[in-house]
């Protein structure tokens, strides 16, 4: 038996009255997803539980089996999976997005889709004006980046003192005290941060890190404010009319999960095609090998048939391949209308309709499955709660009577799945 899975993130949206009533995936042609819905069924899964934010961490972690009440522990130690970060037992991860703050709002939580080779000269920047010992940002992917804190490193005579730490942090170019950041010595569960495309558009400072530890990490983000515009290529791109990073948003905290691997839960092998860190990290943590496309961008211009294509090549070496997309996902968050059906049209065309011609073809047992993780409202321009669409095709399943696959279909379906992370057990077994 050979099984795919492909994830248009966030694909799931609500009725919109410039499509004329109808949601962005029952607007688009999809005939390749509506086949699977015709031979299969069509469905619903709730990912997120309702106590956890909504984020492709939690979603798809439910998605691929794992219960997020049990497993999930923060986003940014699951990307630092993916970028081989060895995290200690007490260490904490923090997601460090560039972003462009305008007059105290959000205009953009990617600071202009920031391109990597600046990207990775700011973060080498602030390493080298608050990074230490116990305190290293990492870059990652565009304005996906980590900072890590080791808060167990030893100093002479025992655990680092905080008065210590404080040295690596300097804020007084911004007419503030210098931080001791003794805070992150309490850093726990009950800090509460905020992902930045949660708000854009929207005044920044509700949305500031709260509780345990949130004075050291704002600090931090002021004092980003001063190296990111002492930055002679990042103040280029000002010149050049495109948006600058203007600070570092820090959110997504955590420390290291642990998952047990897919292929003891499931008993099959699998393989991840993706341009984000998440999931990257998701597939190192459960053991799956990661496929790294050239021209797979997270973005709405990422090379679709290179996706599909890869991930038919992948089926020769493991049961089980995932496909996930974030172009969808990125143009809700960008309120695109438009974008959102052209991507949800090209994961049709060039990755659903490839890979299951592919798994027909074989002659051999096979399963397909179509998931968003979660919606993703363009009226919002955020993630949200509540039940996806998903549609299942291939051997043992029974055609259920479905002609479309899209949100209205699976609304009227008897197939549902409250809690998301039954769906896989469902689709593997």
């Amino acid at each position: 038996m050979k099984y795919a899975l492909i994830i248009p993130d966030g694909v799931a949206d609500e009725p919109q009255s410039f499509l004329g009533g109808k949601t962005p995936l029952e607007a688009a042609h999809v005939p390749n997803m509506d086949e699977i819905a015709r031979l299969g069924v069509v469905g619903r899964a709730d990912n997120v539980p309702a106590s956890l934010p909504s984020g492709s961490d939690v979603a798809t972690m439910s998605l691929f089996g794992y219960d997020p009440l049990v497993f999930h522990t923060g986003r940014a130690p699951i990307e630092a999976a993916a970028q081989g970060i060895p995290l200690g037992p007490d260490d904490w991860c923090i997601r460090c997005n560039f972003v462009t703050v305008v007059d105290g709002v959000m205009k953009s939580f990617t600071a202009g889709q920031i391109p990597n080779d600046l990207a990775h000269l700011l973060i080498s920047q602030l390493n080298a004006r608050f990074g230490g010992k116990s305190l290293e940002f990492f870059a990652g992917v565009s304005y996906r980046n980590l900072l890590v804190w080791r808060p167990d490193l030893k100093a002479e005579g025992g655990r680092q003192k905080a008065e210590d730490v404080a040295t690596t942090i300097s804020l007084s170019t911004v007419h503030r005290p210098p931080s001791t950041f003794s805070q992150l010595s309490t850093l726990d569960s009950r800090l509460v941060t905020t992902p930045p495309h949660d708000i854009t558009d929207r005044p920044v400072e509700p949305h500031l890190p709260q509780g345990s530890g949130s004075e050291a990490l704002r600090n931090l983000m002021l004092g980003s404010v001063d190296v990111l515009a002492g930055c002679a290529e990042n103040r280029a791109r000002a010149e050049r009319g495109e948006l600058t990073a203007t600070q570092i948003w820090l959110w997504g905290q955590g420390k290291r999960p642990a998952l047990e691997p897919f292929q003891t839960r499931f008993g099959i092998t699998g393989a991840m095609i993706t341009a984000v860190d998440l999931l990257r990290g998701m597939a190192v943590l459960l053991g799956w090998k990661v496929i790294n496309v050239p021209g797979a961008t997270g973005y709405l211009d990422t090379d679709y048939a290179a996706k599909g294509a890869a991930a038919i090549r992948a089926l020769d070496d493991v049961d089980f391949v995932v496909v996930h997309v974030e172009a969808t996902d990125e143009a809700s968050h960008e309120g695109h209308v438009d974008a959102k059906v052209t991507a949800v049209e090209a994961i049709d065309r060039d990755i659903v309709g490839p890979v299951h011609r592919h798994l027909q073809q074989r002659g051999q047992p096979y399963r397909i499955l179509v998931s968003p993780d979660h919606p993703t409202f363009l009226r919002t321009k955020t993630h949200s709660h509540g039940f996806v669409p998903f549609t299942i095709c291939g051997t043992g399943i029974s055609p259920g009577g479905s002609q479309t696959y899209d949100e209205t279909t699976a609304a009227q379906s008897s197939l549902c799945f409250p809690k998301g992370h039954e769906l896989m057990r469902f689709f593997v077994k």
